[in-house]
């Protein structure tokens, strides 16, 4: 997949079927409109075009209100790359897009710059100043200029709507693997190793100690997880939360990478979570916190080994 900045390689793009929109996940219902906006695509022989904003919209409008992300802007662009877009438009979003109206920003970014040939959106799309347009505007303005238009319907997952709101719910109770039933793969933080406590490292369990993580945090507790370093995947136990054990009411991101060996600080670590194992809880000794702890990583790696590598 071709990733490009503004609308400055217009031979990638020109002509192509579009989606617009954050993407925020790549969950279940962004996949689903990939999959409409390549199957367009390649039956017209055009490129599959994603358009999406860094920042997001909200955290120039409303930046007190704006909800933490699910995906950073290069893990988005990785899933999109996993769903089969051609390119993706990562648009620097600043206020002059922001303040134009809908039929402005259909006329100048959508026939102007894209020069779009048709455009796939989901059922809940909205655009153009203080986000006064919608589908049915998107459809007037689409059969008056020629430009084809399909509206996916949005996806659901047993008795639950797919949507990123759904997401962050679900993350905030800890519910991770039901979280990873809506998104279609399993929820990634990612952080830089920083110094701790080493108290991990005393009682034989050393964690590396995330910081700079720029998405959702989920529910404080003990999670089963798996952690990329290296282009390796190791099992791993995470712990989000305080230590109450040693009386430290500090809320951290602790992962103890299973049977590994080496120095990580100052890396980027990404953590896929798997399941929630239990909540955070005080231990009477450190005899007791060790034994929970060698259950919580015979389970953890039971998980993530029984996942497919890669």
């Amino acid at each position: 997949m071709k990733i490009l900045h503004g609308f400055d390689s217009p031979a990638d793009y020109r002509g192509g079927y579009v989606s617009i929109g954050n993407f925020d996940g790549v969950h279940r219902g962004h996949q689903s409109m990939a999959a409409a906006l390549i199957r367009r695509a390649r039956a017209a022989g055009a490129p599959a075009v994603a358009l999406t904003f860094d920042p997001h919209p909200i955290r120039i409008l409303r930046p007190a209100q704006a909800p933490p992300a699910l995906t950073t802007t290069d893990r988005k662009l990785e899933l999109l790359a996993e769903c089969g877009i051609d390119a993706t438009i990562v648009y620097p979003t600043d206020r002059a897009l922001l303040d134009l109206t809908p039929r402005e920003f259909f006329e100048t970014v959508v026939q102007g710059e894209l020069a779009a040939a048709g455009l796939v959106e989901g059922p809940n799309f909205f655009f153009g100043h203080n986000r006064a347009g919608n589908v049915q505007t998107l459809e007037e303005f689409c059969r008056s200029a020629a430009i084809s238009l399909e509206i996916v319907p949005p996806v659901q997952v047993g008795n639950q709507l797919v949507s990123s709101t759904e997401v962050r719910g679900l993350l905030a109770a800890g519910r991770v693997a039901q979280a990873a039933e809506l998104l279609g793969h399993n929820y990634r933080l990612r952080g830089v190793v920083v110094y701790g406590a080493a108290r991990g490292r005393t009682i034989g369990f050393p964690t590396a100690n995330l910081a700079q993580v720029e998405t959702v945090v989920p529910r404080d507790g003990v999670y089963a997880a798996r952690a990329l370093y290296n282009g390796q995947w190791f099992a791993a136990a995470m712990n989000v939360g305080s230590n109450p054990t040693f009386a430290d009411q500090q809320r951290k991101i602790e992962v103890h990478c299973i049977d590994f060996t080496g120095d990580l600080y100052g890396h980027t670590l990404d953590v896929e979570l798997l399941e929630h194992l239990r909540d955070t809880t005080p231990f009477a000794d450190i005899g007791a916190l060790q034994e929970q702890l060698r259950c919580d990583i015979n389970r953890a790696r039971a998980l993530a080994n029984a996942l497919p590598a890669g």
